[in-house]
């Protein structure tokens, strides 16, 4: 029964980055990566790392992503540094999505910090 458990939250978490990938797509997001961190945290299954131009094209790209899995079921826990804009962090339990600024998605390097995490392809969220 556990791993039926596990593999359904699984699929649930997947379908939830697939959305969000395909929500920052429509909105031209920049360089699109994905990090399974499930191995090496609790904290979520996938970090889902994308960049914008401008503070405009950041905050449409999060609104796009919280209408999009709002309308699926998946309601957002939190949300920090919409105003701002220059990173903001949406948390949806398994899946947390990150929108950077050039400027900051370089300071931050989340890539780099979650390097243990496995970095997957877009294209396997795809279908």
């Amino acid at each position: 029964m556990e791993k039926q458990k596990a593999a359904e939250e699984n699929r649930n978490s997947k379908k939830m980055a697939r959305l969000a990938i395909q929500a920052l797509e429509d909105k031209k997001a920049e360089d699109i990566r994905v990090i399974d961190i499930s191995e090496v945290s609790v904290i979520a299954d996938y970090f889902i790392i994308a960049g914008g131009a401008n503070k405009n094209q950041i905050q449409a790209l999060c609104d796009n992503v919280l209408e999009t899995l709002g309308r699926a079921g998946y309601p957002e826990k939190q949300t920090e540094g919409y105003k701002t804009a220059n990173w903001i962090l949406m948390d949806f339990g398994d899946v947390i999505v990150h929108v950077f600024d050039r400027e900051n998605r370089f300071l931050y390097d989340l890539e780099r910090i979650w390097r243990d995490g496995k970095q997957i392809d877009t294209d396997e969220f795809k279908g």
